[in-house]
């Protein structure tokens, strides 16, 4: 018997889909085609965020909120009373799955901030900013993960089907759809550091390894981020936050900085465009991911792909209609899009944007 042979998986895998028309797509979909790249994690974490899901609630918050202790979540919801006006609280639906045995108490609120305690100048999505950074950091037990309007995440410790049946998945319809299987290797596996990370509308899926996480960690705490999840995907979450919602930087510019050109490259380019790139990497240094990573991360407004500078991890992406797709592997775009009009592998750091049409 030959035992050379090893797959060669990567680790982790990720996928999402992009409806350009808002077309709300069902659940179903995104679940086959995670599913397809079971073996691509360990069980130890799957999740899947979506957008338009919350059509009835569009104007506010919605926060998905995990409980270690059904007791904490007296202390958690005195807490938003005082500060939020909240339109409606219930458990997130869920379904028995003999694979989780356990799990912890789930609950979403949809709120919009008391106007009152908004105090100066904060705007309201920094007001929901610090709400997050307080409780996850704060208040043992509770731990918000989703925080965006008309959109949420769902997420856990268990495979890409088990997580999909617990929170039924496929009842859901969105027009922007991420999902990820997770292959944990120097992080725990537990139900909040599984993937998508959110912050506001933005959801993060990560393949790979952000080794610059101890940098990226220490310039997001001088502007207030608190980071408390025990993984490096966290700060990519947080950073796109910071550079676009913050510091006004477009997506182009904010993939930049995040998988920057290297110095020779840049030293090649025509003058303008080397002025500018210097100009990005000189102020953001300390904002760039290294290491190998592949990422997909939604927002209200589009989709965003885009793997490291030398493309040390797997990304794929089809177009079919007013549909993109992106994923790990093409087997898992074909597997829910069998005949795309266009298949390609996006170039080392090169950004796959697709924005939804107003």
């Amino acid at each position: 018997m030959n035992h050379d042979y090893q797959k060669d998986i990567s680790g982790c895998g990720l996928t999402g889909l992009i409806s350009r028309k808002r077309r709300r797509i069902g659940g179903a979909d995104i679940v086959k085609s995670l599913c397809l790249m079971t073996d691509r994690g360990n069980g130890l974490g799957a999740g899947y965020a979506a957008y338009g899901i919350y059509p009835e609630f569009k104007d506010f918050y919605a926060f998905h909120i995990m409980f270690d202790e059904p007791s904490v979540r007296w202390t958690l919801e005195e807490y938003l009373k005082n500060n939020y006006h909240i339109e409606k609280i219930e458990e997130i639906p869920t379904s028995p799955v003999k694979a989780i045995p356990i799990a912890p108490l789930l609950v979403r609120y949809f709120v919009t901030p008391l106007k009152d305690k908004m105090a100066g100048d904060i705007q309201e999505a920094d007001f929901v900013v610090n709400t997050v950074m307080k409780v996850n950091s704060e208040i043992e037990g509770a731990y918000i993960f989703s925080s965006g309007k008309n959109m949420g995440a769902f997420k856990g410790v268990g495979n890409p089907r088990d997580i999909a049946e617990f929170f039924r998945i496929e009842e859901y319809e969105g027009w922007t759809w991420t999902a990820h299987t997770r292959f944990p290797t120097n992080t725990p596996g537990w139900w909040g550091g599984a993937h998508p990370f959110t912050l506001l509308d933005w959801s993060i899926v990560h393949n790979g390894e952000i080794s610059s996480y101890g940098i990226n960690k220490r310039y997001l705490e001088m502007f207030g981020y608190k980071l408390t999840l025990l993984t490096d995907t966290e700060v990519a979450a947080y950073m796109l936050d910071l550079l676009i919602r913050r510091q006004g930087l477009d997506i182009p510019s904010a993939c930049l900085v995040l998988a920057a050109p290297f110095w020779k490259k840049i030293d090649s380019l025509p003058e303008g465009e080397r002025e500018a790139l210097t100009a990005l990497r000189q102020t953001y240094g300390s904002a760039l991911l290294n290491g190998p990573f592949s990422i997909l991360f939604g927002h209200s407004k589009g989709l965003v792909g885009i793997n490291d500078r030398i493309k040390l991890r797997p990304l794929v992406a089809a177009t079919k209609d007013d549909v993109t797709y992106m994923a790990s592997e093409e087997s898992a775009i074909r597997a829910i899009c069998p005949a795309p009009d266009k298949v390609w592998a996006p170039r080392a750091g090169d950004p796959v944007i697709v924005n939804l049409e107003d």
